[in-house]
């Protein structure tokens, strides 16, 4: 009787741990199967952060190069254009201011622009000159002595101090003035000269 209880105690046992062990080895493999599975999913999120990281980093580097290259052309055409402008200024602003300083060439330019004004001459028109304070003499005397009839036109003198260098010239009546300065002619020879410089100094640009 005591030996078939032991043996029942005994198989109760056994059946016990087994079952045991049953369980701890489910829930291990359970365990390990979570584990797994959080494992690749850290590795998955892991990954994918990694990619956003190098692809926002290839944007911004993209884009920095982009900048850079933006500045360095920028800066390149800065220079060009600082080196065409002394260039053309060193052509032109002295040889102008030259020019204007001569009385006679301005009373050419003047002559030839009154007379020219109607190219048709079949009427004499009144015309407003006004011209630097400093001239006044000189040149009053001067165009008092041309008559209307010669320049095909009638002239009103005026001068002004605000008139440094050249002349204004439009109708009598001021509906509008055209102005023949120092600063237009330079603007009008440099507007002109500026490109083919850059095509000089900068071909193939």
């Amino acid at each position: 009787m005591e030996n078939k209880l032991q043996e029942l105690t005994q198989k109760l046992y056994n059946e016990g741990v087994e079952k045991a062990n049953a369980e701890a080895d489910n829930i291990l493999a359970e365990a390990k199967s979570e584990a797994e599975k959080i494992k690749q999913e850290a590795e998955k999120e892991a990954k994918k952060i990694i990619e956003t990281a190098e692809k926002k980093s290839a944007e911004i580097k993209k884009n920095v190069d982009a900048e850079l290259n933006l500045a360095a052309k920028q800066s390149v055409r800065n220079v060009q254009q600082r080196i065409t402008d002394m260039i053309v200024a060193k052509v032109i602003d002295e040889p102008v201011k030259k020019a204007f300083n001569d009385e006679k060439f301005v009373k050419e330019i003047i002559e030839t622009v009154v007379k020219n004004w109607n190219p048709q001459k079949n009427e004499t028109i009144d015309l407003s000159v006004l011209l630097p304070a400093d001239l006044e003499k000189e040149f009053s005397k001067f165009f008092t002595a041309k008559s209307g009839k010669e320049l095909n036109a009638n002239l009103e003198l005026s001068f002004s101090d605000s008139i440094k260098g050249g002349f204004k010239v439009g109708p009598a009546d001021g509906s509008y003035k055209i102005s023949f300065s120092e600063e237009d002619f330079e603007n009008f020879f440099k507007s002109y000269l500026r490109p083919k410089t850059i095509e000089m100094l900068y071909p193939g640009e």
